[in-house]
């Protein structure tokens, strides 16, 4: 139960933008809870024991490059609250049919060296934003401003506006270096021929390049555990078994922000919200659903390629017509015979996963919202298709289908784990077309979810900037 009857600020949801945004509230001096639904914290960062004992598997997210790489969480002592960083020796490996997989390394160098005469063409199109991430990151990650540094953004929107699936063909002449931008791409749950969704693949390859795509040791419940130990230290409070239906359940607050999405922030604070919020919060669009599934495993996954065991992420898609291919069907309603399936193998790099020579997987593919379809046959055997023999391995598997998601999570709409649809107008207005977009049309009410720029990825931002716009407001309001 909560420790007093008001709070400066109540934060309803304890996934990582929730944490920050308490964070940052309680940074200034103010008194904050944090109210969750489920019975531990973290939201798309728990991990549970979903098939054996001893076998800690991530409920969502797995891999975390943009939290090592956030400015926000950089800032904070996690390590001082338990939170460790394992990377693995190569960041993702994409398998072909035909010849050695793609690989992503810190080095572009070394990455280079899997991209056979494209090598080239992808550290000139890579090298501008590695070598200078901090100044890109601070405004792509952002929500709508004027930049800082309006050169490099300038020459970063050139690239990144485009189609993922124009650009690898544009750049790229060969299949490992198409296949691996359209691979890193295929992160936004887009068809990669629309228009921007090259920028999840060069932001995320980028991130790849600068600090890696690490796992946190113990799993990603250790991220939550480490933002919460620091919120606490600085004197705020979490309270868990906690659903809110309404803000009239709330304790007395001079500020409540929400890190839902725009369906359950209509159900909880809708009566507070103009008609006009109202309409605009209801035409918020959600993109495709995630088919998840969690395997024990008996041995490692036994590659046909060794590269691929020393990566921490696998993506199994074939090449680029492939992949597109994949990644549309879900927009149309379709379930493809060959998804495109992303994999995690922390087990490999991180022994308390598992029990002593046992390993656990983690993997999952885009399907239609809501799908109640099992994917699980295709899955394996996209896997099976690069290790000859996987099948022989499991011991136990746990699947989650797209229309179940939302009970571990209810951020999860439909499966969509990105908060919403990235589409071009919503990686630009989203929720809504609003000036801050984080304050609501109900006074002191804020979305603070990865319904807010700059979307969907474990790094905190969402909840940093919506604190930051809150307290400017009090602050504006007090003088």
């Amino acid at each position: 139960m909560p420790s007093r009857d008001a709070y400066d600020a109540v934060v309803v949801g304890s996934g990582p933008n929730g944490l920050a945004a308490a964070i940052v509230y309680a940074q200034a001096g103010h008194s904050v809870l944090v109210l969750e639904a489920q019975p531990t914290i973290g939201g798309g960062t728990r991990s549970e024991a979903l098939t054996l004992p001893g076998f800690v598997h991530d409920i969502c997210s797995a891999i975390h490059p943009l939290a090592v790489a956030s400015f926000f969480f950089r800032t904070l002592p996690l390590d001082r609250h338990g939170l460790r960083w394992i990377e693995p020796p190569v960041a993702m490996a994409h398998p072909l049919d035909d010849g050695p997989p793609a690989l992503l390394r810190r080095s572009i160098a070394e990455t280079g060296g899997s991209l056979g005469e494209d090598a080239g063409a992808y550290a000139a199109l890579l090298r501008p934003f590695v070598d200078r991430w901090d100044d890109l990151a601070a405004d792509a990650l952002a929500p709508l401003h004027v930049p800082r540094h309006p050169l490099l953004l300038g020459r970063f929107g050139l690239v990144a506006l485009r189609s993922a699936a124009g650009l690898a063909a544009g750049r790229f002449r060969a299949a490992p270096a198409r296949a691996l931008l359209a691979g890193i791409s295929a992160h936004a749950a887009v068809p990669l021929t629309r228009a921007a969704t090259a920028s999840f693949g060069l932001v995320l390859a980028a991130a790849g390049h600068r600090v890696g795509w690490p796992i946190p040791a113990g799993g990603s419940q250790s991220l939550a555990n480490a933002l919460a130990s620091h919120l606490r230290s600085l004197g705020g409070e979490i309270v868990t078994d906690a659903p809110v239906r309404s803000l009239r359940e709330l304790p007395r607050a001079r500020t409540v922000l929400l890190d839902v999405t725009p369906r359950q922030a209509l159900e909880i604070a809708g009566d507070r919200f103009s008609a006009r919020y109202r309409r605009a919060l209801g035409r918020y669009a959600y993109g495709p659903g995630v088919f998840k599934l969690d395997w024990a495993l008996r041995e490692p996954v036994p590659w046909r390629d060794a590269a691929c065991a020393r990566a921490g992420t696998v993506h199994l898609g074939g090449g680029l017509e492939e992949i597109v291919a994949a990644e549309a069907a879900p927009w149309r309603g379709e379930h493809a015979e060959r998804p495109f399936v992303l994999l995690a193998q922390p087990s490999l790099f991180d022994d308390t996963r598992a029990p002593a020579g046992s390993h656990t997987l983690w993997g999952y593919c885009h399907v239609p919202n809501a799908s109640d379809v099992d994917m699980t046959a295709r899955v394996e055997a996209q896997i099976e298709r690069f290790a000859p023999g996987f099948r022989d391995c499991i011991l136990a598997r746990t699947a989650s289908r797209a229309s179940t998601l939302h009970h571990h999570n209810a951020n999860l709409v439909g499966g969509d784990i990105s908060g919403g649809a990235n589409t071009l107008a919503q990686l630009f207005f989203r929720p809504v077309m609003r000036r801050v977009p984080y304050a609501t049309s109900a006074r002191d009410v804020y979305l603070c979810s990865s319904s807010t720029p700059p979307g969907g990825g474990v790094h905190g931002l969402c909840g940093m900037y919506a604190a930051h716009a809150a307290l400017g407001q009090r602050r504006r309001r007090d003088q």
